[in-house]
């Protein structure tokens, strides 16, 4: 066991992996193809006690730490379960809740999120932004006490499950200033896109989200008007330490992966592991691998206690998206022409991958954060 966890987590993960193996492993190819994972199979996490692990007993939640957050990552990681947003869901808009949340707004929302009732989504990004949060246009038009929200949102993790929207939005359009405000999906003027096309993440229901002078009370604002960019980016640092998380997981088990196929994979009458070429690419792999993992488990020790640094999390997020996109490509040229099929596991995770150096912020904008420190 690694020293950053401890006896709980252990226990946690033979839960979270014999989950993952009898309810989502036989079904992702099938989720693949639709495009969504079914709400059932968030219910079934619930009941078993595996989404939002640091949401507090008193709301429902498990009371877990970090620790426990970064186990079910790593568990859908090993199984390459890209279709599941579990991540997103618990590890993102709970925690805000549960940071920013009123008394009223944890006991209302948080139970049936724990429960996988309802599926909570980050709405952010917008047509044409990129990483300029500033210039989003979503407006939230004070009257009386509720808002009136119109605006379009893409590119959202869980937009076709979504229940609960942490939507990112400005009281004034010539404002910096961002507004959270959380709006349910039964509000009239809400819709949901149709589900976004991509080269990979396929069975992730990944949408657009319109909003067409939808009335929230004021009494679903998340924290303090104006403090939305605050809260956002405070939340960035973790946010940006699970993609490294699932970066390290996915190498491991690829790099597991690749050696055993290699070593029964047979050409020229000996295996591919016998040639040279092939050894020195593993142990070069084995060598930046174990070095990611090490520093990613430090990073994860820090934010368990409350101390990890958003250049130091840029640096976790950069490494290990770029080693990832870097390793995977050598470990699919491993597999020859095999590799390039999907039925096999690193051509689904080779695509996969390439998403990790664009979403929580590009590399350029991970190098932007660190080099603002030298």
């Amino acid at each position: 066991m690694r020293s950053v966890f401890r006896e709980d987590h252990s226990m946690f993960r033979d839960q979270a992996r014999r989950f993952v193996d009898r309810e989502i492993v036989p079904y992702l190819h099938e989720w693949e193809k639709a495009g969504i994972v079914p709400k059932e199979v968030w219910l079934k996490a619930g009941e078993t006690g595996l989404l939002c692990s640091t949401v507090p007993e008193e709301y429902g939640g498990p009371g877990g730490d970090f620790g426990h957050s970064a186990v079910m990552i790593e568990e859908l990681a090993r199984a390459n379960a890209t279709a599941v947003g579990f991540t997103t869901h618990s590890e993102i808009v709970a925690p805000y809740i549960v940071a920013y949340g009123t008394e009223e707004q944890k006991q209302r929302w948080l139970p049936k999120m724990v429960s996988g009732e309802l599926v909570g989504v980050i709405a952010m990004s917008e047509p044409g932004i990129g990483s300029d949060l500033r210039s989003m246009r979503t407006l939230a038009r004070a009257d009386g006490d509720d808002y009136i929200v119109s605006g379009q949102k893409t590119f959202i993790t869980n937009g076709g499950n979504a229940g609960l929207m942490v939507t990112a939005t400005k009281l004034d359009l010539s404002a910096k200033e961002l507004t959270l405000i959380c709006i349910e999906e039964d509000r009239p003027g809400f819709a949901k896109g149709r589900l976004l096309e991509k080269i990979g993440l396929k069975g992730q229901d990944t949408a657009e989200l319109f909003f067409d002078e939808v009335r929230v009370p004021a009494a679903n604002r998340l924290g303090e008007e104006g403090q939305g960019f605050k809260y956002l980016t405070h939340q960035l640092a973790w946010e940006r330490l699970i993609i490294a998380i699932r970066a390290a997981q996915s190498i491991d088990t690829l790099l597991s992966e690749t050696i055993e196929y290699t070593r029964e994979r047979k050409v020229f009458g000996k295996p591919v592991l016998d040639f040279q070429n092939t050894r020195f690419k593993l142990a070069e792999a084995k060598a930046q691998f174990t070095m990611l993992r090490v520093f990613v488990d430090d990073c994860l020790a820090k934010v368990m206690r409350g101390e990890l640094a958003p250049d130091v999390a840029a640096m976790a997020k950069l490494l290990g998206s770029e080693m990832q996109g870097k390793l995977l490509d050598e470990f699919l040229q491993l597999h020859g022409g095999y590799g390039f099929m999907s039925e096999y596991k690193i051509s689904r995770a080779w695509v996969d991958a390439r998403v990790a150096r664009i979403y929580g912020g590009t590399s350029e904008i991970m190098k932007e954060i660190i080099g603002r420190t030298l």
